[in-house]
């Protein structure tokens, strides 16, 4: 089954690269009009170059803006509506960590700016694309993490907050259904700028304790999200998709 996006228009925060680019990629590729979205407009507008080239079906345009920024939130949506006509897809991908290490050390601060983007931000871009119109059968996707199902060493603040994702995509899918779903991907560990700290220079033992022996790359995080926005998920809302290679699977004795 061919899953295809034509007609639709899609906003990807975090899409200049890494899990967000792959997201915008795929998107287009399935025929939607999309609009990256990121705090660089530099970075922007060399991904929009890349997937012209590759001539992808979709058309794509970018828009710089903070995603821990309401109002930088509001003014995207509203550059996404004014450019094509409409948002049917929301993916909230953007996210920081700013510590690695015991979450009782982390400074206040930090913990604040985690907060901001990563849980605060989510529900900003939220509100900002259903105050703009969201369509009815539209669709918002929430990039969560495997962290937010368990605990962790060194991003258990990180942890905190995705797990607080997962909470929000139930919660607002039972608010916002039937003309809006509302799903989430929790990834495992993807080879990131984002992740690299837990991958770079040991990247064979860590895949090794996997199930499907490698870690992940940005399209097959891409592939789960095509599926959750596309008619064929239709039936599907409230859910946090593990897209892992198997990590969370463990033996019973």
């Amino acid at each position: 089954m061919e899953l295809r996006l034509d007609g639709k228009v899609a906003l990807v925060t975090g899409g200049s690269r890494g899990i967000g680019f792959a997201i915008g990629r795929a998107f287009a590729a399935a025929g939607a009009a999309v609009v990256l979205s990121s705090r660089k407009h530099d970075q922007l507008a060399a991904a929009a170059a890349a997937l012209r080239d590759e001539g992808v079906d979709g058309e794509v345009d970018v828009f710089a803006a903070n995603a821990g920024d309401p109002a930088q939130a509001e003014a995207c949506v509203a550059h996404c509506v004014d450019r094509f006509g409409g948002i049917d897809v929301l993916v909230n991908n953007a996210a920081t960590n700013v510590h690695f290490g015991p979450m009782l050390d982390i400074g206040l601060d930090a913990a604040e700016k985690t907060v901001r983007l990563n849980q605060i931000g989510y529900l900003a871009w939220c509100q900002a694309a259903v105050a703009a119109g969201l369509r009815d059968g539209g669709s918002i996707l929430n990039l969560a993490s495997i962290g937010g199902l368990g605990v962790e060493v060194g991003i258990g603040w990180y942890n905190v907050t995705k797990a607080a994702v997962i909470h929000l995509t139930k919660q607002l899918a039972y608010e916002l259904g039937p003309a809006i779903r509302v799903n989430a991907i929790a990834p495992g560990l993807v080879k990131t700028d984002l992740s690299r700290a837990l991958w770079e220079g040991q990247e064979e033992r860590v895949a090794a304790h996997l199930p499907l022996r490698r870690l992940g790359v940005p399209d097959d995080i891409a592939h789960a999200a095509l599926f959750l926005v596309s008619d064929a998920a239709s039936w599907i809302t409230g859910h946090t998709l593990v897209a892992d290679g198997g990590l969370l699977v463990k033996p019973s004795f």
